[in-house]
């Protein structure tokens, strides 16, 4: 009987020890094993096929091309947004000098100054102007509202200069449909990307019949009737901008400003505006030629529909735009 019960526990005792020798062969084998191939590996776990991958690479495309415009087109809209509200500045900078000045804007070649580019710049500039004491032409300093957000780096290959008495006096760059026009000297250089209506500051404001019998050395503003159609401030690649006639014909090819040109395509077919009336809006490029240049523009001229034009009168660039 004894004899029966070690036998048996010997038995058992070398059935424990072959479990363990196949425990541990078994726990070798799993350590040995690469990771890539391990039951619990990531790697290993059930993924994509190649179709399945094909088919999201080409959902995310499609999301792409349908929100990138998108996303274009509203970073243009806030863009155009800052701009106006840099008009709206301008609006109250321009009232608060006509307040001080008697409603008055002052005309090309007064007080020896370009008036233009002083009142824009802050600065004097101009002939009789010591350059290196050029004083303040106002009060208000225009660096921070001088550029609209979709012109604000680079420059045009055109360039412009001011003389007086044969003396250059101002040297700068034009800008481009996208890019601001700059005053190199004198110093310091000021880029905008802005320009006046140049009538509103010259002789030619009243009409040519006027300007026979007499020349005002400045335009009174607050003497107008009507001052809600006439241009003061606008999209521009110089520090002027405005159409000379009311037959000028539009550019024949999409302009890119290097000429100094008043119809450039800045925002989707409009420019932003100031008029005298202190309101700031969008003005299509067709409707350019319906604005209030000076007094005796003719709103119903050669290019406006009340003048008869057609729409395949204007050059092809221009056709997909909104008629005025």
């Amino acid at each position: 009987m004894l004899f029966r019960e070690k036998g048996a526990n010997a038995v058992g005792c070398i059935e424990r020890q072959r479990g363990v020798r196949r425990a541990n062969r078994h726990r070798r084998q799993r350590c040995a094993a690469p990771i890539i191939h391990h039951p619990l590996s990531v790697i290993n776990s059930p993924g994509f096929t190649l179709i399945e991958l094909l088919v999201v690479i080409a959902v995310i495309a499609v999301l792409m091309a349908v929100l990138l415009p998108v996303l274009g087109a509203a970073r243009k809209h806030a863009k155009a947004l800052i701009c106006r509200s840099h008009l709206k500045e301008w609006g109250t900078t321009l009232a608060l000098y006509l307040e001080e000045n008697e409603g008055r804007f002052p005309r090309s070649g007064s007080g020896g100054v370009d008036c233009t580019l002083s009142l824009l710049r802050g600065l004097n500039v101009g002939g009789k102007v010591d350059p290196n004491a050029p004083g303040r032409f106002h009060g208000v300093r225009t660096e921070g509202i001088a550029l609209c957000p979709m012109a604000t780096t680079g420059n045009g290959p055109g360039t412009f200069t001011g003389r007086a008495a044969g003396e250059i006096y101002v040297e700068g760059k034009l800008g481009l449909a996208f890019a601001p026009w700059e005053i190199t000297r004198p110093a310091p250089s000021f880029r905008m990307s802005y320009g006046l209506n140049n009538h509103v500051f010259s002789h030619s404001f009243e009409g040519s019949g006027v300007l026979k019998l007499h020349q005002m050395q400045y335009t009174d503003v607050f003497s107008l009737r009507r001052r809600a159609g006439i241009p003061l401030l606008l999209d521009a690649v110089q520090s002027f901008a405005s159409l000379g006639h009311e037959s000028q014909s539009p550019p024949s090819h999409e302009p890119s400003g290097s000429e100094g040109e008043i119809c450039i395509n800045r925002h989707d077919g409009t420019l932003n505006n100031l008029f005298l009336d202190w309101s700031v809006r969008p003005v299509g490029l067709k409707e350019l030629w319906t604005l209030k240049w000076h007094l005796q523009w003719d709103t119903a001229g050669r290019w406006t529909k009340a003048g008869g034009v057609q729409p395949e009168d204007w050059p092809k660039w221009m056709r997909r735009f909104k008629d005025y």
